[in-house]
């Protein structure tokens, strides 16, 4: 590109900073996206920015993207350029807009952190018989037990858990119930917990778990005692409430490969949205495959 056309990013930048009054700061992150794709266009041979088309943008958002830019940066740099040519059309510059319609790399979709069955193991292995400890370990056996949402162990209220048939009655998203099983451990635990609670609850509380103060215990709460916990039994991993929820689905696939089922128990309206475990756990296989199978293991020679 020569320099008139170069001059062109100068010009829309000045557009930029006295007519839109945009910061200087803005300015500057548009004048290097645009350089970019200038640089971009004069190594394939493009001499005008009438001549790019989507196709070309596209190509330019794939090398961006193998280059490790992240999705999220290309759409801002593709926002940039979509924002240059409405000011080239404007200006009678260019007749058309070649990033319409171009859009970014789709990102990755973050899979999920899990506690292993061990280090799970390592973290419920609470001591300890005081009422705060008899609480949260309780809490806790729940989280992991039944695959509990947050929200769902916060609202649970005394007469949820059936301690008789070891199930709990729990409201999930959308007010929708579901009965879940739950196991002899957690049972044990909130058994061991009743007693100190009937001392906290105020009179007219029904929340299973409560503060000092008597009243049903909020999320942030949670949140703090399982950070504690998770410091006290020696965790490196960060560890959140929905991490127990994460990793009870992926040990019950593990076991089961019943994709239905543990739909069911986490209250998913789609299976596509339980899917997601299963890339977990083909991750834990490849990897088992990777460290034992003889032709799987890399060579130096």
């Amino acid at each position: 590109m020569d320099a008139s056309e170069i001059d062109l990013i100068a010009q829309f930048l000045r557009h930029l900073t006295l007519e839109r009054r945009l910061s200087d700061h803005t300015a500057s992150n548009y004048e290097r996206d645009l350089r970019k794709l200038a640089t971009w266009c004069e190594k394939y041979g493009f001499a005008a920015w009438s001549e790019l088309r989507a196709g070309e943008l596209r190509r330019f958002a794939a090398t961006l993207f193998r280059n490790g830019q992240s999705p999220r940066s290309i759409a801002r740099v593709l926002s940039a350029i979509r924002s240059f040519y409405r000011y080239l059309i404007r200006e009678s510059l260019a007749g058309h807009n070649p990033a319409d319609g171009v859009s970014a790399p789709r990102a990755q979709k973050r899979l999920p952190g899990t506690l292993d069955a061990d280090a799970m193991a390592a973290l419920l292995a609470i001591d300890g018989d005081d009422p705060l400890t008899c609480r949260d370990r309780a809490m806790l056996e729940l989280l992991y037990s039944s695959g509990l949402r947050l929200d769902e162990l916060v609202t649970l209220d005394v007469g949820s858990i059936n301690r008789g048939d070891r199930t709990a009655l729990v409201t999930g998203k959308g007010n929708k119930q579901r009965l879940l099983p739950v196991g002899r451990h957690a049972i044990r635990a909130v058994e061991r917990w009743l007693p100190w609670r009937s001392g906290w609850a105020n009179a007219d509380e029904s929340a299973l778990f409560v503060s000092q103060r008597g009243q049903r215990l909020g999320h942030r709460a949670v949140q703090l005692r399982v950070k504690h916990w998770a410091r006290v039994q020696g965790l490196d991993a960060r560890v959140y409430p929905h991490l127990f929820r994460h990793s009870f689905a992926t040990h019950l696939l593990e076991s089961s490969r019943d994709l239905r089922g543990v739909q069911e128990l986490l209250g998913h309206a789609d299976i596509a949205t339980t899917q997601i475990y299963t890339h977990l756990d083909f991750q834990h296989l490849a990897q088992i495959y990777d460290q034992a199978h003889p032709r799987a293991k890399r060579r130096d020679d």
